[in-house]
């Protein structure tokens, strides 16, 4: 077993290497061999953030917009060209905040002041793995919570949340919309994965696998197609709540939408009143 010390010279000697790996890759040695480690590992955190929003989001927006047009969105449904670049801007102006956030967190990992520890082998599988279902979980209940007040507190709401909620229709939701944050909301909303870490032990590089899956799975929810796979926060419940804004404020799932009486099926009863939800 791993002393503190010990410990923390894992911590830095792995965020040494993403940041030879991606720096090395990206720029020439003199632009940052020779600033110090918390910089580094900004600069890292900010590229690997960017590609990870912004080519799945190309990517996806080509084969669901034009390679396979009508097939998953409805014609009058494709969000144009100037509303994807609207949320492309948003999203890149906040990402150096964003980053920040990430470096932050890693800083704080590194001087050895959380439960994280750096090798599953030191906890061992079974373990690891209850581990892992509590730290989600507590993610889920953090996350939920505090989008949910991000609604119903209307200061917070004015003066960040809205921000996101200019996009409140399928024809004007893309993948690019998931980033398109005030940059304190979308620090706001990545809160509960450092506070978890605090509360129950977790490996580091799971957690910063999961935080860097956030752009993924927020590209994901925003792109209007329902995966329909429950208990999973697929698309067409997140379309809801950007509809309705007092629906499904889940993240990864719906279970707590389901828990505290906020969730709303994209396939309604044909008992209910409403309609289901076309674009504007």
């Amino acid at each position: 077993m791993w002393d503190e010390y010990e410990y923390r010279a894992l911590f830095l000697w792995e965020t040494n290497f993403y940041n030879d790996v991606v720096l090395g890759t990206f720029l020439p040695p003199a632009m940052w061999v020779k600033l110090p480690h918390f910089f580094q590992t900004w600069i890292r955190n900010f590229i690997s953030g960017s590609i990870v929003y912004l080519l799945p989001g190309f990517l996806w927006s080509f084969v669901i917009y034009y390679w396979k047009r009508n097939l998953y969105i409805p014609k009058d449904c494709v969000p144009s060209l100037k509303s994807m670049l609207l949320q492309i801007y948003v999203a890149m102006k906040a990402m150096p905040w964003y980053t920040l956030y990430l470096t932050i967190n890693e800083y704080v990992v590194e001087s050895g002041r959380t439960k994280c520890f750096p090798r599953i082998s030191d906890v061992g599988w079974p373990v690891y793995l209850v581990y892992l279902l509590t730290y989600l979980t507590l993610v889920e209940f953090g996350i939920y919570w505090m989008h949910r007040e991000l609604h119903h507190v209307k200061p917070l709401y004015k003066f960040l949340h809205a921000t996101h909620h200019i996009y409140n229709n399928q024809s004007s939701l893309s993948p690019f919309a998931g980033l398109a944050f005030h940059p304190l909301d979308g620090i706001l909303q990545a809160m509960p994965h450092s506070i978890s870490l605090f509360i129950v032990p977790m490996q580091f590089r799971t957690h910063i696998a999961l935080l860097f899956l956030e752009g993924l799975w927020t590209a994901n929810v925003h792109d209007c197609i329902h995966g329909k796979l429950w208990p999973i926060m697929g698309a067409g419940y997140h379309t809801i709540h950007h509809t309705t804004y007092r629906h499904n404020y889940g993240h990864y799932t719906v279970l707590m939408d389901w828990a505290f009486g906020t969730l709303r099926n994209p396939v309604l009863d044909d008992d209910d009143n409403e309609k289901p939800i076309k674009c504007n």
